[in-house]
């Protein structure tokens, strides 16, 4: 009798753990992005463990190379100017115009002989410079005191039409020259730039300087500096090519210089 009764009760348990569901016995935790089944055997101490493993997975650190790629990708500056209304949607007592991107007055009249004189007269061969690699420039503020005697201080400017790009070795921005209220050329500027918070306006300054100068050409001024002939004569006349050598990894090459220099700059020394 008493092994019946033993009997009987061992049976009425087996059932009971059978209809006890599953999900009591094998819990599950859900995840971002994916669901992952904490075995039976794993006590309630181990599950916070294996959680831990699982975030730590899944926000794994950049690599060495996803951070070199990301350093060196080209980015915008947030520089570009406010936004405005377009001339047609202002009245014509009070014009506004979005120079970047408004073509107003280009190429709607020429500017007077008086001006036309200033900006087309031959250029003094002395204010000519000449890099090392053989590239004559006038430079820059030169372009600005021409432009002030044509226009007047206060009748000419550049306007930004872009933000600012940056890249690993440069930054550019296209600007637009307005000269009394019109816009009469677009050029992109550029400066070499290899980073550095300290050095940023800088190479923003360069950038502007060097568009300016590329928008002057469509007003012929200094169109000297793309003449071949001219460029042929001058080099015959003021400079000469020299060897030279490196004073610290000692390689030998050929530089441009001016007669009137009679040195080379450094780290460069004349052989």
């Amino acid at each position: 009798m008493f092994h019946l009764m033993n009997s009987m009760m061992i049976n009425s348990l087996k059932l009971g753990f059978q209809a006890t569901p599953r999900v009591l016995c094998s819990p599950v935790r859900s995840y971002s992005r994916y669901v992952r089944t904490v075995p039976k055997a794993a006590s309630t101490k181990a599950a916070p463990k294996a959680a831990a493993i699982t975030e730590k997975e899944i926000e794994t650190p950049p690599t060495e190379s996803q951070k070199s790629a990301t350093s060196t990708a080209s980015f915008a500056f947030h520089d570009a100017p406010p936004e405005t209304r377009s001339v047609s949607n202002v009245s014509s007592s009070n014009n506004i115009i979005d120079w970047s991107d408004s073509y107003h007055g280009l190429g709607s009249q020429p500017f007077s002989k008086e001006i036309a004189d200033i900006l087309l007269s031959p250029i003094e061969e002395q204010d000519i410079e000449i890099k090392p690699d053989g590239l004559l420039y006038l430079p820059e503020i030169k372009y600005r005191r021409i432009l002030n005697r044509a226009f007047g201080p206060g009748g000419w400017g550049l306007v930004p039409r872009t933000e600012s790009l940056v890249t690993k070795s440069q930054i550019s921005r296209e600007y637009g020259l307005i000269c009394h209220g019109r816009l009469v050329s677009i050029a992109r500027g550029e400066q070499d730039y290899y980073g550095g918070e300290e050095k940023v306006t800088t190479a923003l300054e360069g950038c502007k300087s060097n568009a300016l100068m590329r928008c002057c050409k469509d007003l012929g001024i200094a169109s000297e500096l793309w003449d071949p002939g001219f460029i042929r004569k001058w080099k015959a006349k003021y400079c000469e090519e020299v060897f030279v050598e490196h004073v610290v990894n000692k390689k030998k090459k050929k530089l441009w210089k001016l007669k009137s220099n009679k040195k080379i700059d450094y780290p460069y020394k004349q052989v």
